[in-house]
């Protein structure tokens, strides 16, 4: 099948599908005419990546991934290591996007509060705030 086919099967773009194959994690066969011709074992491997990188996994991980899938080495402990690692990474984003909601809550609470035309997400945005508080503190 053609990469148009093998997208609309997989429900990846053709420019993911053909980056995919740049760093080596599809290798589809050459028809005669140079095209590449894509079987159902390309699909299935590219619905594997799709599904783990939905995940968060990165394209090293999902190589990994791919190659214990494959049978190459211990399934198991290795897939819940790096599942586990994937777990930590997204606590510290969450703490970090909850950080950032915080701040720009405060913030826009402050816009809300202020009279005049000094704006308080603008001046944090600009470095301002920081020097107008370094300033009140002495800092």
């Amino acid at each position: 099948m053609n990469i148009g086919e093998a997208s609309r099967r997989s429900g990846l773009p053709p420019k993911t599908i053909r980056y995919y194959e740049d760093v080596g994690l599809v290798r589809p066969a050459r028809a005669a005419n140079g095209y590449r011709d894509y079987v159902e074992r390309d699909v299935h491997v590219l619905r594997f990546l799709q599904r783990s990188r939905s995940l968060g996994f990165s394209i090293e991980e999902a190589r990994k991934l791919l190659s214990l899938y494959a049978g190459e080495g211990s399934q198991r402990d290795e897939v819940r290591r790096l599942a586990s690692r994937r777990l930590v990474e997204i606590d510290r984003k969450i703490e970090e996007l909850q950080t950032l909601k915080r701040s720009l809550a405060s913030l826009t609470q402050d816009c809300e509060k202020g009279q005049g035309p000094d704006c308080p997400i603008l001046d944090e945005i600009s470095g301002e705030r920081a020097r107008v508080t370094q300033r009140a503190t002495g800092a």
